[in-house]
């Protein structure tokens, strides 16, 4: 039977409702038949956005350490750029990826109408928090990343008193060519930030902060590097990105908006042409398991399971107030933002 999609809902936040999908026809995995079939397989490739690329890199070993002799292959870019480099190889009929990690949810509705995304039920989704099961499409797709974005300061050249507190403190003349920033035409979370900030401010905000000449990377991951190096002072960053960089000493401060948080949802799918499917199964599993959930929560990423603590230094997400928009208006808005972007900051 096939339920309503309501789509109107919320996707961020952690009392909101998220999409309501089909129920699928495939049974739930026999994990260990899967796990010998995806070691006949041997390796995979994952094209994944919402982690840097040496995170990405040490989650891939860790996925090895666990199930030695299965190798993962890191495919790590910008939101924007993996979902274009996908639709390519679906259009070329020339398959690579295995494992397909958004930071654009509503990337995942356009692939399923393509008839693109394998049907797969993993064990472990039944574990997903209720929050994070709604934003799944059960049979096609499940969120397997939530990360905060807020704003970060370089403590050495900020201090607490002076950082500022709220989205439009960043339009203060006072950072001028002192603000980092994602790009987002590049950065699927970047776009989702933006996306959020206009709907709550208008694009005046942005006509605003055009002014102040920010420095504009690409990634999401940019805004770290630049407030890290001191080549600027302020910007956005997810949590996940901001306590791995504090973790290594650097001197950055975490401010909570007063306005509110952006929070990025990225789910995970496996392509309909996927050459190791098996492999690809099984490195789905894994992403949706206890121990990955606690390897993502130490990074500052949100528990996707109960039982599952945020870091020690991180508030609880349900303490802040939460900018939100639903599938439907990521999936309109980011590529109308990103058009204004351009047209705004000429890039």
């Amino acid at each position: 039977m096939t339920m309503p999609i309501d789509r109107r809902q919320t996707i961020l936040g952690l009392g909101a409702l998220g999409i309501v999908a089909m129920q699928p026809r495939d049974a739930k995995a026999d994990l260990a038949a899967l796990e010998g079939a995806a070691r006949k397989e041997a390796t995979l490739t994952w094209y994944v956005a919402q982690l840097d690329a040496e995170r990405a890199e040490q989650f891939a070993r860790e996925f090895t350490k666990d199930y030695p002799g299965i190798t993962v292959s890191v495919i790590r870019t910008t939101g924007q750029v993996a979902f274009q480099r996908l639709l390519m190889d679906i259009k070329n009929h020339t398959p690579q990826c295995d494992v397909f990690s958004a930071t654009d949810i509503s990337h995942m509705p356009i692939l399923k109408e393509k008839h693109e995304l394998a049907s797969f039920t993993p064990e472990n989704a039944s574990a997903l928090l209720p929050p994070f099961a709604r934003l799944s499409d059960p049979g096609h797709y499940y969120i397997t990343t939530a990360s905060r974005y807020f704003m970060i300061y370089n403590t050495k050249q900020v201090p607490a008193a002076e950082a500022p507190k709220s989205w439009t403190d960043l339009l203060d003349p006072k950072w001028k060519g002192r603000v980092a920033f994602g790009h987002p035409a590049f950065s699927g979370c970047t776009g989702t930030v933006v996306a959020t900030l206009r709907k709550t401010y208008g694009w005046e905000y942005f006509e605003k902060l055009a002014k102040n000449k920010p420095r504009i990377g690409r990634s999401a991951v940019d805004p770290v590097t630049l407030i890290t190096a001191g080549e600027c002072l302020v910007g956005p960053a997810s949590a996940a990105t901001a306590y791995t960089s504090l973790d290594k000493g650097n001197p950055l401060g975490v401010v909570h908006p007063a306005d509110g948080l952006v929070v990025c949802i990225a789910p995970s799918a496996i392509p309909a042409n996927a050459p190791h499917p098996n492999a690809a199964r099984l490195f789905v599993e894994w992403m949706l398991s206890e121990r990955y959930s606690r390897l993502m929560a130490a990074d500052g990423s949100e528990p996707l399971r109960a039982g599952v603590p945020v870091r020690p230094d991180e508030p609880l997400l349900s303490t802040q107030k939460i900018l939100s928009l639903t599938v439907d208006e990521i999936r309109k808005d980011v590529p109308e933002v990103i058009e204004q972007w351009r047209d705004t900051f000429g890039i």
